[in-house]
């Protein structure tokens, strides 16, 4: 399973774990079929660690799952923190089960969020745009100084749909 979030910056083309993270990958294809993420900003960028987006508030306290309602941490052994590219769901404040729209995306690995957020995919191209996402100027609490947005979103296959 692929998509592809067009950004301002360029296009990431992600795999997700649907077997493994069917929660996760249903509410993120769910989201983006619906347009959710269309125009939201990336409102956290720290180099070295992630960018993160997902909110249609851009403010990072905002966002709900495709139920309206927070859901479970989907905790897989084998998927970790362990590479630049991993996508993940953000959760509020490192709270467990407490899933809705965010996500980010490592810039390196990051371990220390190993059984804290459910990684359920992969940037499998457009590592170049998130070396453009990496670098954008941000003020002192890592907000892109210039707006950094996802345009769109296209699903290449979704095993989900009706």
């Amino acid at each position: 399973m692929a998509v592809t979030l067009h950004t301002s910056a360029g296009d990431l083309k992600l795999e997700l774990f649907c077997e493994d993270c069917p929660k996760a990958a249903e509410n993120f294809l769910a989201l983006a079929g619906s347009g959710y993420y269309d125009g939201t900003k990336f409102h956290r960028c720290i180099k070295g660690f992630m960018v993160q987006g997902g909110d249609p508030t851009g403010t990072g306290k905002g966002g709900q799952s495709c139920w309206g309602t927070y859901f479970k941490d989907e905790i897989r052994p084998h998927l970790r923190h362990n590479a630049r590219g991993i996508v993940s769901m953000a959760n509020r404040k490192g709270a467990p089960d407490t899933n809705g729209s965010q996500f980010f995306i490592t810039f390196s690995k990051q371990p220390h969020l190993d059984n804290v957020n459910t990684v359920f995919g992969r940037v499998i191209h457009g590592l170049d745009t998130l070396d453009l996402l990496e670098r954008a100027p941000c003020d002192a609490k890592g907000r892109p100084v210039k707006d950094v947005s996802v345009n769109n979103v296209t699903i290449h296959a979704n095993p989900l749909a009706g």
